[in-house]
């Protein structure tokens, strides 16, 4: 079974089963009538802002260019992508629409990218595109990092990732999991740039504000295909991987970067990692979006809290294809829910009140 990101056999398991399951006690709705919402973050105004998926389109680029193999590929493309946000009453606003979104082949279960993370730096609004380049069925785009002005609705190139990761290829890419313009996840800020996490070819890289892009640690070179996904920073940077499919619920891990890019297992025993969040007392939470063996199971979403020891306790549960978390200024948790695999305002945000 090939390891694509939450998508081979998707399709054919949410027509079986996309019942919303029983949530814990502690979930509640925050906001409704979002499209595959992804990675959020909390602005410097307190607004919570999520970045969408979007519904990806029709636009190909068969014989034009090098397409993701079958059964993902070819995509088809679109630019129905955008960026919401949402105030502290769960009201939705569009700060910016029109970027790029594609979906996978039909066989794959037409899973959509588009706009995967947003992140603040210097008061300044940058997101992560995920759904652009000809390789995802649009024509002179690219995937990128760009900077928002939220007051105008516009955006400016900041670096472009599709050429980066085709002039700088990793050690180990698997030629039968291989996007050419990449399928970027996370995006977080840390001091005076950028990091972003690319599960498909396995890397880690650092996006400076002059255009920049420097590779921190090739994952493929140290652990091979593990698929990277979840990016966070607390005294220094974690990331987390989704692993293989079909799901084993302790194939997955948290990891630390130490000095020198030195990696090691900070949390063991996992599933499908996609986010990675910090509460101002420094206690990290972990977002499982399927921990089920098998194939990704409605329902079976999960966030755990891990004790410096890498002890885990779970917090929540009951969410179906959660992608992304973010703690507010609230003290609570905020995750994507239904982020994947559903139609036109399916997704959302939910609440997690978080015990003491």
């Amino acid at each position: 079974m090939k390891s694509r990101l939450l998508v081979v056999g998707l399709g054919a398991f949410l027509a079986a089963s996309i019942a919303q399951a029983q949530l814990s006690p502690n979930v509640s709705v925050f906001v409704t009538g979002l499209n595959n919402p992804r990675g959020l973050k909390f602005g410097p105004d307190g607004f919570l802002y999520v970045a969408e998926g979007g519904l990806g389109g029709a636009s190909t680029t068969v014989g034009v260019c090098d397409q993701v193999p079958a059964p993902v590929g070819p995509y088809t493309g679109g630019f129905t992508a955008r960026i919401s946000r949402i105030d502290p009453q769960g009201n939705r606003s569009t700060v910016i629409d029109g970027l790029p979104s594609s979906q996978t082949a039909p066989a794959s279960g037409s899973f959509v990218s588009g706009a995967a993370d947003v992140a603040f730096l210097h008061h300044r609004m940058y997101a992560l595109l995920a759904g652009a380049g000809c390789s995802h069925g649009l024509l002179n785009t690219s995937n990128q990092v760009i900077q928002i002005d939220p007051r105008r609705g516009t955006s400016t190139p900041v670096a472009d990732l599709s050429a980066f990761i085709a002039d700088h290829p990793v050690a180990y890419p698997n030629p039968d999991d291989f996007e050419p313009d990449g399928t970027w996840w996370n995006l977080i800020a840390v001091d005076d740039q950028l990091y972003t996490t690319e599960p498909n070819h396995g890397e880690i890289d650092e996006v400076h504000l002059d255009g920049s892009v420097h590779r921190l640690v090739d994952i493929s070179a140290t652990h091979g295909h593990i698929v990277p996904t979840a990016l966070a920073f607390h005294e220094r940077l974690y990331f987390g991987n989704l692993h293989l499919f079909p799901i084993n619920i302790e194939a997955a891990n948290v990891f630390e970067i130490q000095h020198e890019r030195r990696i090691r297992v900070a949390v063991p025993l996992l599933a499908t990692v996609l986010a990675i969040a910090f509460d101002a007392g420094g206690r990290m939470y972990i977002l499982e979006t399927s921990a089920a063996n098998g194939m990704p199971t409605p329902g079976q979403g999960k966030v755990l809290r891990a004790d410096s020891t890498g002890h885990t306790i779970e917090i929540a549960s009951g969410l179906t294809f959660p992608t992304g978390m973010a703690v507010g200024p609230d003290g609570q948790l905020y995750v994507s829910n239904f982020g994947f695999g559903f139609g036109e305002g399916a997704g959302q945000i939910m609440r997690i009140t978080l015990p003491d």
